[in-house]
């Protein structure tokens, strides 16, 4: 989508239940969708059944560099090759909503394939709120899809990709959480073709 156009949203209520409801949503700019979903709500229910994964051990935010100072920090080193130059002024310019600190940033001057999985500390820049927790989840959701693509490529990191888009993902929320903190984003790609 292009960030400075508008987007209509035409909701579809698919399924309205008593605990359980479905909407497919679709996004539109310039007259065409950009996307599609189908999300569905639950009334919340306690479970006396719960676990979780581990969390993993990484370094805190506060330790680690911002995506645009690590950009930064590369666009000094005279090393870096024109056309990387290039593309990497090209992300510094983008205006992302978000702060990104990746735990581990992948070796930009390294062509050896690497583990296609990366741990980021992301968050909403600026305040959302704390009354609509549906906010949060819409940022969330944002986010989410922001280092899917750089992650499948690590592994071939001899190719150049000119074009890429994820084509689905799927998300649950299972506890009220705040976008505007940080979350640690986990990413991995078992399958990539």
């Amino acid at each position: 989508g292009d960030p400075k156009v508008p987007v209509l949203y035409e909701v579809e209520r698919t399924r309205t239940g008593k605990s359980f409801s479905v909407r497919s949503v679709k996004a539109i700019q310039h007259g065409k969708p950009i996307f599609t979903c189908q999300a569905s709500f639950q009334l919340s229910q306690g479970s006396p059944v719960q676990h979780q994964f581990t969390m993993p051990t990484v370094p805190p935010p506060e330790e680690l560099l911002t995506q645009e100072e690590l950009i930064q920090k590369f666009l000094q080193n005279p090393n870096v090759a024109e056309g990387y130059r290039k593309r990497l002024t090209k992300i510094q310019a983008q205006d992302v909503p978000i702060d990104i600190k990746p735990v581990n940033p992948p070796d930009i001057f390294s062509s050896e394939p690497q583990e296609p999985k990366q741990l980021f500390w992301v968050r909403a820049r600026g305040y959302i709120g704390e009354t609509d927790m549906k906010v949060h989840c819409c940022v969330a959701a944002y986010i989410s899809d922001y280092a899917f693509l750089g992650t499948a490529l690590l592994p071939h990191r001899q190719y150049r990709v000119k074009f890429m888009v994820s084509l689905d993902h799927s998300m649950w929320f299972h506890a009220p959480f705040r976008a505007d903190h940080w979350m640690l984003y986990e990413c991995e790609s078992p399958w990539a073709g």
